[in-house]
Order: structure tokens, then sequence, then C-alpha cells
């Protein structure tokens, strides 16, 4: 049973991956748990709900549901939550169990840290893409009209379960959006996984389950190393926004409804690697091989219509950009990337309308 620890100044805690984790949950309760609250969503509940039903053996608990999608990921469904929690009596002692996909965690997380000033949270991703990405290292948030994450705060969990046998129902749509998310940290951390990617397509989308454990345990592996050196990105932890930047101009600029997250990441990507490629910082070969394994795992939906000089301005108001200074994560080799801040407007415009013109 692979278990990652993420040590950080505000707590330290361990990451399952096992098939089967949900069944662990009880293990990972605090010693004087007093109300426990589940966030989550009616369709994860009706597949899945009795895992954690039966974990908790018989404990009493309350569930929220979230009525899902990106478009709701915002600050007044958190404040919504609550407001349930306070009238059913939720206190500093209550716990919060985050079941779901990044969405959910996200919320679920950022609840946990602002009720009563912070209160526990476990969280049990259910989608891939929570599973190798969201879910661990304590980012927690949501959206605002102007753009992606735009509030939120870090609130380490006390454990993450991640159990790979509820990806058997996860929509196709679903777990394709995830490996992009695992395609990503082949590119920033590890040429192996990024090769198994590239040469074990048809077995991963077979979720064989060797497989699927491995380039989830290789994800959370590469994730929990780098939060526990970098837990609040002020350094290496940037290198995890890898096709962030773009995808998140992209996602906010089609009012969060057109793509999932991590096709939006997907096109990021592709911008990325133009944009290293074309600066000179990414050999040749390199960049074939990234765009090749995007067009692998494609397509997305369609960008007709999207206007390069509108993605471009959103840039603008990313997160990590910095007194007016956009901070691009760019690859340099299959394996490595660095951050830059200092790349020509034009250079950007390029990059974005080749990328757009490719997943038109």
């Amino acid at each position: 049973m692979p278990r990652f620890p993420v040590a950080t100044p505000q707590r330290n805690y361990t990451a399952v991956v096992e098939r089967g984790a949900i069944s662990r949950l009880a293990e990972f309760l605090p010693a004087k748990c007093g109300r426990i609250f589940v966030v989550t969503e009616s369709a994860v509940w009706d597949l899945h709900g009795d895992r954690v039903r039966s974990a908790l053996n018989q404990t009493t608990f309350d569930t929220l549901f979230f009525a899902g999608g990106e478009a709701n990921k915002r600050i007044s469904h958190v404040e919504q939550f609550a407001e349930q929690m306070a009238e059913l009596g939720a206190d500093r002692t209550s716990l919060i169990i985050a079941f779901g996909g990044g969405i959910v965690t996200d919320l679920g997380g950022f609840l946990a840290a602002i009720y009563m000033r912070g209160i526990p949270v476990i969280q049990i991703p259910t989608t891939l893409l929570a599973q190798v990405d969201a879910a661990l290292g304590g980012k927690t948030g949501g959206n605002l009209v102007a753009g992606k994450n735009l509030f939120g705060s870090f609130h380490q969990p006390l454990a993450v379960l991640i159990d790979s046998d509820v990806l058997a129902t996860l929509p196709e749509r679903e777990y394709r959006a995830g490996l992009y998310e695992v395609i990503k940290h082949g590119v920033i951390a590890s040429e192996p996984l990024f090769r198994v990617m590239e040469s074990k397509r048809d077995a991963v989308f077979a979720l064989e389950p060797k497989i699927v454990e491995h380039m989830v345990a290789e994800s959370v592996r590469i994730k929990a190393e780098v939060v526990t050196a970098d837990e609040r990105e002020s350094g290496l932890r940037r290198i995890l926004n890898f096709g962030h930047t773009f995808g998140h101009a992209l996602e906010a600029e089609t009012k969060y409804s057109h793509f999932l997250h991590g096709e939006a990441v997907s096109w990021g990507i592709r911008a990325a690697t133009h944009l290293g490629a074309a600066l000179g910082m990414l050999p040749e070969q390199d960049s074939r091989d990234i765009l090749a394994v995007l067009n692998a795992y494609g397509p997305i939906p369609s960008v007709a219509g999207i206007a390069a000089e509108s993605l471009q301005a959103r840039l603008l108001k990313d997160k990590k950009t910095i007194q007016a200074r956009v901070h691009f994560v760019l690859p340099v080799r299959i394996g490595e990337v660095v951050v830059r801040a200092d790349v020509p407007e034009a250079a950007v415009r390029a990059a974005i309308d080749r990328a757009l013109a490719e997943c038109s």
C-alpha cells in the first residue's frame, strides 16, 4: 500500500493510495471528533456513499450536497454550507469530509479552512484529476467572475484517501480530463512517467489496474514531494502550475461552462509548449513528443471563436501575475520546467494563436 508523507509547517499527514482506501476512513478520524459533515455531490453519493457510510461504522454524520460544476465553484455556496452547519450545531470539534471531484475538494477544504476559523478536513477524491492533483497539498478555494481560484486558503487535510476503485464509474470525459494532469506531472518532474503515458495509452484507457495505480501513485509522489518542499507556492511549487496559466484564462473566458479543468490544462500545456519552443528553451523533439501525447489523449472541445486577445488580457488577472508581470511555467525538457516572467508579449500571443489554431 503506497503511503506518501506530506510534511508542512501547518500539518504533517499521509496520502494513502490503495484500492479500498475509503474503508480506512475511521483510522484517520481525530480522537476527539465532534459532528461530521460530508460535502459531496448527489451523483457521487448515489454511486459511492455506501463506502463512506460503511467506513464510518454507524458514526452519525450529516451530508451537504453541492450542485456541481465549475460555474458553481463560488463563495456563495460556501456560505450556504456554513449556514447549514451552524444550524446543525457544528462547532470547533467538527470535521468535514470532502468526498468528490476537484471542485468538491476545493470548496470542502475552503469551508473547513474558514468555519470557526478552521476545523479539520479529510479529503477523499473520487475523480482522477482530484486524486492526482486537487485533493493533495492544501490549496482550497473557488472562482470569481474575474478569474479562476481567486479566493481561497491553504488548509492542509488530516489525510488524503485515494481509492482507484471509484474510477470505474467515472465518465470517460472526466477520466480523460484527469489524464492531462498526469501528463503534466511527467513533463514537469518525471520523464519515465511521461514515457509510460506515451507508450501505454491503450492500457491507460482500459483502466488496467497496474497502469492506473502506477500513474496515480507517481503523480501523488511528485506532488507530495513538491508540497513538502514548498507549501505556499513561494518557489518550487510553482512548477505545478504548468499549463494552468493559459488554461485558467481559457476557463474564465468561457465562463467555466465549456471546458473541464483538465481539458483547459491540456490546451494550456499546448500553449506553454509552443512558447517554450519558440523561445529556444525546449528541444524540437521534446516539443513534438509533448504535443503528440496531448493529441493521443484528445480531443478537447473546440476553441473556435475564442479571441486570442481576450485570452492574453485574462493572463494579467491570473493569481500568479505579480505587478503586471505574468509568470509562465515553461518546459526546458521532458521532466524539467522553469518559471519565467520576462517573456515578450508577442511570443505569448504567437503561442496562443498557434494553440487556438490546432484545437479549433
